[in-house]
């Protein structure tokens, strides 16, 4: 038996590495793909099998120290990680070892990273909204339940707050597990949040899974998966809802294109890998509603450039039911969270899923935001006199609007000395609704600035 143990393993030698990269010859029998293999502490994972019995792998670890005829060992099998409660209130990294100074986690489930998404008669597409407290976000690209939600910006325009911030809301009212998962971010970011959430008192709700910016690119092209593993595992086998926020989506498509390169593969548009499409869809199409529970997904995307006719960018558009686009020139203007409202959708923003009256106050709020964007030039030339007393009265609303829809953060207290505010889908439509219908403003629009509801006028008065 242990002879056969031993054959099935396979045994090989280094002879090349690039890199991320490892070519390793084996003698019969050659693993398969997806398979890890062992030299020496360095974990790798097959990525493709060529001839003469090679097969080329990925580094889940610095590849410092080895070296050429080094000898391979592989495990016969993939990457398996544990699933279950043992993994709550811990932090982890790409196998599911813990990287938060405690002892390992024990679980009797460990399941493989790499898993089918769900069959499409197993699928179950419900058309429920997920409040968040922010008023933005609720009010103009509402979160579906059991969907996915992009949040798109820039470099520094907010999106790391953004998240954290969805976590403090949801973990709270949620009621079922949290997953976090860093792909590609700052280390620094990855502490604060695992203070942060001690601090809230959410932690014990929730799963973290890091694959830092100093990692090898093969673990942060894994991490996804890894977290996706425990997900369906809450889902399928516990039937809970799952919040899963991803913290860079972008930085996945980063690792692939890195590795894609060392494979030798040809590149493809703006020198992105040629299976840009695929490994998207393999990552995001577990993401999805069964009829046991939800897994719902917000993932920050970083838009290189600004650009967002960029590939990537493109692509995992395609995957999203709803987008909050971050604008650099709002977060300029200190109006944060700096979410762009003529840019941002959601699918769940129709009279059917949310009401008839949610949904013409959100498009009230957006026809009066863009006819003050086009007045500005006008404005900006010619000053606010030249307008006719209906412009005047668009611009007065639409400006008060902007500061209404600014919101404090409970994340971002220490650092401006205000408390955060959640505000219920209710208020917010009040205080639209009676902005919008306002004609005399007995108050300066500056008073609208970093509330929550319009209750709180009445209190600062």
């Amino acid at each position: 038996m242990s002879h056969q143990n031993q054959i099935q393993r396979g045994e090989g030698t280094v002879v090349a590495i690039r890199g991320g990269v490892v070519d390793i010859r084996f003698s019969d029998p050659v693993p398969r793909i997806r398979d890890l293999v062992y030299v020496g502490k360095v974990a790798l994972e097959v990525s493709a099998l060529l001839d003469n019995g090679v097969a080329r792998c990925m580094a889940l670890a610095p590849v410092r120290g080895l070296g050429l005829g080094m000898p391979a060992k592989a495990t016969g099998g993939p990457i398996r990680v544990p699933v279950g409660d043992a993994v709550l209130g811990r932090m982890l990294d790409v196998f599911g070892a813990p990287i938060d100074r405690k002892p390992p986690p024990v679980s009797e489930t460990l399941r493989s990273i790499h898993q089918p998404a769900p069959l499409l008669e197993h699928r179950v597409v419900r058309g429920s909204v997920l409040e968040t407290g922010i008023k933005a976000i609720d009010l103009l690209s509402p979160l579906e339940r059991g969907g996915k939600t992009g949040l798109f910006g820039g470099a520094g325009v907010g999106k790391t707050v953004l998240i954290t911030e969805l976590i403090n809301n949801t973990v709270q009212y949620h009621q079922g597990v949290s997953l976090f998962c860093g792909i590609g971010e700052r280390s620094r970011e990855a502490e604060e949040l695992y203070r942060e959430m001690g601090e809230a008192g959410v932690r014990d709700k929730t799963v973290m899974l890091f694959g830092q910016m100093n990692e090898a690119p093969g673990v942060r092209f894994l991490i996804g998966k890894t977290a996706l593993t425990m997900a369906e595992y809450f889902r399928d086998d516990q039937h809970q809802d799952v919040l899963l926020l991803i913290d860079n989506v972008f930085r996945f498509v980063q690792a692939g294109s890195e590795l894609s390169g060392l494979m030798g593969r040809m590149p493809s548009r703006v020198g992105y890998q040629p299976t840009l499409a695929t490994e998207l869809a393999e990552l995001e199409e577990r993401i999805a509603s069964t009829q046991k529970a939800a897994i719902t997904s917000v993932q920050a995307v970083y838009v290189p450039a600004d650009d967002f006719t960029d590939p990537a960018a493109a692509h995992i558009f395609s995957h999203l039911s709803g987008s909050v686009v971050l604008s650099r020139k709002r977060a300029s203007e200190g109006l944060y969270p700096a979410i762009d409202p003529l840019a941002s959708s959601s699918v769940m923003l129709t009279p059917t899923v949310v009401g008839i009256r949610h949904y013409d106050i959100a498009r009230a709020v957006r026809r009066t935001l863009a006819e003050y964007e086009e007045l500005r030039d006008i404005i900006a030339m010619l000053g606010m006199e030249e307008l006719s007393a209906g412009d005047r009265l668009t611009v007065a609303r639409a400006r008060r609007l902007e500061r209404f829809l600014t919101q404090p953060f409970f994340t971002t207290g220490s650092f401006t000395g205000t408390t955060g505010k959640r505000v219920a889908i209710k208020d917010t439509l009040d205080g639209c609704e009676a902005i919008l219908n306002q004609t005399r403003f007995d108050r300066n629009e500056g008073d609208y600035y970093m509330i929550g509801s319009l209750a709180d006028l009445e209190v600062a008065a």
